[in-house]
């Protein structure tokens, strides 16, 4: 009796560790993952998505996700190309084309991507000036883009856009650019009203022509005509305003 409990104690722990290791070497990798399989330490490929078998304690591996990422990009305090400081951020979207390359070639390849994001964000702003930043966004995007890629191709991760989200001035920055948008307006209000002069000083001066009369006299008859508006004004004609006025009273009495 005490032979068959012993076999039995035995078999039932050898049934208890073979069943231990078959779920320990039975893995499932979902249809976006990817496991990266090493072998006694050396790389020996990739396995999944699906069910597949790992040799215990001899197997080793790494679940790589093969989904977009978003990543936002933390506020970096950046000089712009003309003096101005600002604060901007941004988000990347990029994921894993290479899960071997993920895993041999960078430590970490989620900490790698901010940090080169970050370095890269605050190179192009810098390089920028702030009217470009603000006005000229999708070009700055397609900068960081191109080189943010261009930098993690090794790490196997493919950046798919880098959008900036936000730029913030500082308050004083703030109303110094408010003053010199006022000031911009009025230059083009002061412009607009001396182009109307002008073009008014030409239709005068082409009237004059036209009677016989000088320009400056037409003014002075606009003016004249501005000022009779108000009923308390006193108005008083030259003699050779009256003149004018009869010539151009014959004239079109004879047209």
């Amino acid at each position: 009796m005490e032979f068959l409990y012993n076999l039995l104690f035995s078999t039932g722990g050898i049934v208890v560790i073979a069943v231990f290791i078959l779920f320990s070497a039975v893995k499932i990798a979902r249809e976006y993952e990817r496991g990266v399989i090493f072998r006694l330490g050396r790389l020996v490929g990739t396995r999944g998505p699906g069910l597949f078998l790992l040799i215990p304690a001899i197997e080793k591996m790494v679940k790589i996700d093969l989904r977009i990422i978003t990543l936002d990009v933390p506020a970096q305090e950046v000089i712009t190309k003309d003096n101005i400081p600002i604060t901007i951020d941004a988000v990347l979207y990029f994921k894993v084309s290479d899960p071997v390359r993920s895993v041999v070639e960078v430590e970490d390849f989620m900490k790698a991507t901010s940090q080169i994001a970050q370095t890269s964000l605050r190179g192009v702003a810098g390089e920028a000036a702030f009217d470009e930043i603000l006005a000229e966004r999708d070009k700055i995007n397609a900068k960081l883009h191109k080189i943010i890629d261009t930098a993690t191709d090794p790490w196997g991760i493919k950046v798919s856009a880098v959008e900036i989200k936000h730029v913030e001035v500082p308050e004083a920055m703030q109303r110094a650019i408010a003053k010199q948008a006022e000031a911009e307006r009025t230059r083009r209000a002061k412009i607009i009203l001396a182009e109307g002069e002008f073009q008014a000083a030409q239709k005068l001066k082409e009237a004059g022509e036209i009677l016989g009369a000088s320009p400056i006299t037409f003014r002075y008859l606009e003016t004249i005509a501005e000022a009779a508006k108000e009923k308390s004004n006193t108005i008083i004609f030259p003699a050779e305003m009256l003149n004018l006025v009869k010539k151009i009273s014959r004239s079109s009495d004879t047209q």
